[in-house]
């Protein structure tokens, strides 16, 4: 009896082998016959880099070998491959800032920067080597959840795109497409903070995030009036809402100080750091320097008269102040314009180089490190403030809050 089961057991197994081996032969022939190798444009078995050439035949070799052998033909993409390829190369020079964005993420930079955009509300960057947190963003999702500037990232997980892996290895622009998404879907990641021994988890909930780069408010100080000034990014934008603000302080003649608050600021365009710091500093004085791979040098210095060189003037910065923010903290207080206040900054030092193709794809290079007006280079080294606060908010603490130590310290230095 137990011979005749193992025998019809095992003839419903050969058989339905059998029938997957067809459905399998059938489905490859048919991938066979409507399958059309991509067309190859410019191919080249060498090319020129800098003094040396390059032999690139054994890329072709491989790319006909894949696109003839491989088993399926619906995966052989010869758009993806060739985005793929190009990631490869620039990741190869192992700078996580120099990055080759495919059309769908260069247009998710772009609306980034334009401070509207679908997600969690964090900006990302690399510390030692790790994805993380340069800065949650006010009001945002992960604000609200309690997460911090100086968190790594070591795992990213989203059921609806099935997702579910590390971040060792990941590029900026892969990190940033994964945690992204439409409006109302969940992601949740993995974090580790400095002070605590064991990992956590967050799930976030995504929505429209709508980022105004400049407000301004008027805190009880207990003496003068001063403007507290919120920059929270170097947009598309900033220049309008800046100038918007500036012209309010200009119609209010009791203004006796301003607080310059960059505090979770990630950066953005290095030319609105450079107007910016010149509404502060004089005509001529130099804001930031920029030294290029040949070792040539380039001071870039205010070419404006500001409407704002007067006012005494106090500067707030935290973990999460980095690059753009970082250049306008370090000139301001090279020139000795502005106490620095708060804890040190990210340290992001280098510039990069944003480029757009036709195909709407577009690559962001590191063209130079950026220097202070010292001279100083503060790749992950930070602004050190003049005036060290402590203070981390609890859970959705607001910077706005009534109780913010750095923020009446600076009030303190300015009266």
């Amino acid at each position: 009896m137990n011979s005749r089961k193992l025998l019809i057991v095992g003839t419903l197994v050969i058989a339905s082998g059998w029938v997957g081996f067809w459905m399998g032969q059938r489905r490859l022939t048919f991938e066979f016959k409507n399958w059309r190798p991509a067309v190859v444009l410019n191919k080249s078995s060498v090319v020129r880099s800098g003094p040396e050439e390059v032999d690139f035949s054994l890329f072709w070799t491989v790319w006909d070998k894949v696109s003839a052998e491989y088993v399926d033909k619906s995966a052989v993409d010869g758009k993806k491959m060739v985005d793929g390829a190009i990631s490869g190369m620039v990741s190869a020079l192992g700078d996580p800032y120099t990055v080759y964005l495919p059309a769908q993420q260069n247009k998710e930079s772009k609306e980034d920067l334009g401070g509207a955009f679908e997600g969690v509300g964090i900006q990302l960057g690399y510390k030692d080597n790790r994805l993380a947190i340069v800065a949650p963003l006010d009001g945002t999702p992960a604000h609200r959840a309690g997460v911090k500037a100086g968190d790594f990232i070591l795992h990213i997980k989203d059921e609806k795109k099935r997702l579910d892996r590390s971040t060792d290895g990941l590029t900026l622009p892969e990190a940033v497409k994964m945690i992204r998404g439409e409006g109302g879907t969940t992601v949740e990641l993995t974090l580790a903070r400095a002070g605590q021994e064991d990992p956590f988890k967050v799930e976030l909930t995504r929505e429209i995030i709508v980022v105004k780069s400049v407000t301004v408010e008027y805190p009880d100080s207990g003496g003068g009036k001063i403007a507290w000034i919120k920059l929270n990014r170097f947009g598309d934008r900033t220049r309008e809402e800046w100038n918007a603000v500036v012209g309010e302080l200009a119609d209010k003649e009791d203004i006796d100080g301003v607080v310059l608050d960059l505090r979770n600021n990630p950066g953005g365009y290095l030319e609105m750091s450079v107007y910016i710091a010149g509404e502060f500093l004089s005509p001529g004085k130099t804001v930031v320097g920029q030294q290029y791979g040949d070792g040539t040098k380039t001071d870039t210095k205010v070419d404006r008269n500001g409407r704002l060189l007067k006012q005494r003037l106090a500067v707030l910065v935290n973990e999460g102040s980095a690059s753009a923010s970082e250049i306008l903290a370090g000139a301001l207080q090279d020139h000795k314009r502005a106490k620095v206040v708060g804890v040190k900054s990210f340290g992001k030092g280098s510039v990069q180089q944003p480029d757009d193709f036709p195909d709407g794809s577009g690559v962001h290079i590191t063209i130079a490190k950026w220097l202070r007006p010292s001279g100083e280079w503060i790749d992950k080294i930070g602004i050190t403030p003049d005036e060290v606060v402590e203070w981390e908010p609890e859970g959705d603490a607001a910077v706005s809050d009534a109780d913010d130590p750095q923020l009446k310290k600076a009030i303190e230095l300015i009266l």
